[in-house]
């Protein structure tokens, strides 16, 4: 018996005494898709440890908050909801609160959670995720708050249970950390340095999932593009996709996230040789100013990141593109916005991921001097919207009365509708029931609206 399954085998007959009507946990996460599958695992593990899952943490035994650092207002709420949860701990003395994740691995919020939120019984950081069982052990078995923040784990731990979310798209991290320490960003700190998982396992799991039936899978990475760096066998991003792409089955591959800074020709490439791997590239830019790039420490120009743009639609004219942009990084000017502005309208992407620059506590640019007033920025951000505003409408268009191939999703808000996406990324509304939900379909676009396509099945006919 492995050490977790002996944890998880008291865990279990200490639950069974003390909750004789079953215990009860509630698992919530915050923040990107990699702290999602992180939760899966932990809805797992308290499956195995006897817990039932429940979607309330006013009924729960065990409440656990996985939370994320990038945003000032992510934080924010899990504070709120702490607070709010020690009325629940005087109801219900014997539960458990924990909190954990990206948020907590910083030492000046885990600390004030310790000290400000003294009914949180259990915090800990983001490289212990393997380690869950013994952590919840020790807080059932000696009724004392845990707190550790520790790096124990130097290999990625295999093999844990795994709770998805639902049973048509999963996720399937191929790395952990980040190596880059853009500035502005908090993740190498809380998440660590690269760690790479080794393809065989990836292949391992992946096959799983096709053999469940999953249709659509997403590699997940801090920067997928860094992945195989620091293994032992020599493989890089684009030869395990090319190595997924090939596995039989109905299905299709995503991922996320890309640097630009690793992005290559041998991607593209790759991207083009299989129909299984989706023609949607999340390629974030941040900035259209190489100054403020620079600044931002993101090893790539203008020129470069736009090169890569032209050489994808050059081997792939139908791609969809969308970016992530910061507005008012420190140091920024007027200038720079419009260096940003004009970024867009050359590359028109599909749609973009805009946010205001906020400082987080321990990164570089916290420290930068930052003379553009909040409203001037939020101006620019306005402004930088309706041009995105223009763009996206436009770039829909061009699926008007092109057929294409749609993994239909769930049921739509109209009646007699059910939704999906193409492989582009791009959401269609199309009449039909709920038993083509799950279902790949041909589909004609008849109607581009501001932000989706309305469409209809097509029997018989090759979607693109």
């Amino acid at each position: 018996m492995t050490e977790n399954a002996e944890y998880i085998k008291s865990i279990s007959n200490l639950l069974v005494a003390r909750y004789p009507n079953g215990a009860r946990a509630y698992i919530r996460t915050y923040g990107c898709q990699q702290n999602v599958s992180d939760g899966e695992k932990m809805k797992g593990f308290a499956l195995q440890m006897g817990y039932t899952l429940t979607d309330s943490a006013d009924d729960a035994d065990f409440v656990l908050y996985n939370t994320c650092a990038v945003r000032e207002n992510a934080e924010d709420r899990v504070f709120g909801n702490l607070g709010a949860l020690k009325h629940n701990k005087e109801k219900n003395p014997g539960m458990i609160i924990a909190i954990c994740g990206c948020m907590v691995q910083q030492e000046h919020i885990a600390q004030k959670i310790k000290q400000s939120y003294p009914h949180v019984d259990l915090i800990f950081g983001t490289h212990l995720l393997g380690e869950f069982p013994r952590l919840v052990f020790e807080v059932l078995s000696n009724a004392k708050r845990v707190l550790d923040l520790s790096e124990q784990q130097t290999d990625i731990p295999e093999n844990l249970p795994v709770k998805r979310e639902g049973t048509l798209k999963a996720w399937i991290p191929i790395m952990y950390g980040c190596d880059n320490f853009c500035t502005y960003c908090i993740v190498p700190y809380v998440r660590g340095r690269e760690k790479s998982r080794k393809s065989e396992h990836i292949v391992k799991e992946f096959t799983e999932l096709v053999h469940q039936g999953y249709k659509e899978i997403t590699l997940l990475g801090q920067n997928v593009n860094s992945y195989g760096k620091g293994l032992e066998e020599n493989i890089t991003f684009p030869q395990l996709l090319d190595k997924l792409a090939t596995i039989p089955g109905d299905f299709r591959i995503r991922f996320m996230t890309s640097h630009p800074k690793d992005a290559t020709h041998e991607l593209i490439d790759v991207m083009q040789k299989h129909d299984k791997i989706c023609k949607h590239f999340h390629l974030p830019v941040q900035c259209g100013s190489d100054e403020i790039l620079k600044r931002m420490n993101r090893h790539y120009d203008t020129t470069q990141y736009l090169e890569l743009i032209d050489y994808a639609r050059s081997k792939m004219p139908d791609i969809s593109f969308t970016s992530d942009i910061i507005v008012g990084f420190p140091g920024e000017t007027r200038k720079d916005f419009e260096g940003t502005l004009e970024l867009i309208k050359r590359v028109e992407y599909d749609s973009l991921y805009t946010f205001i620059y906020s400082p987080r506590v321990g990164t570089i640019a916290a420290s930068m001097p930052d003379p553009i007033s909040a409203q001037e920025k939020s101006a620019w951000f306005r402004e930088l919207l309706d041009v995105q505003n223009k763009i996206g409408p436009k770039r829909l268009k061009k699926y008007e009365g092109n057929t294409y191939r749609v993994l239909v999703e769930s049921k739509a808000k109209e009646d007699g509708c059910v939704t999906g996406r193409t492989d582009t990324n791009m959401v269609v509304n199309i009449p039909g029931g709920e038993e083509l939900i799950g279902q790949f379909v041909t589909v004609k676009i008849k109607h581009a609206r501001n932000c989706a396509l309305d469409g209809e099945l097509v029997i018989g006919a090759a979607g693109k």
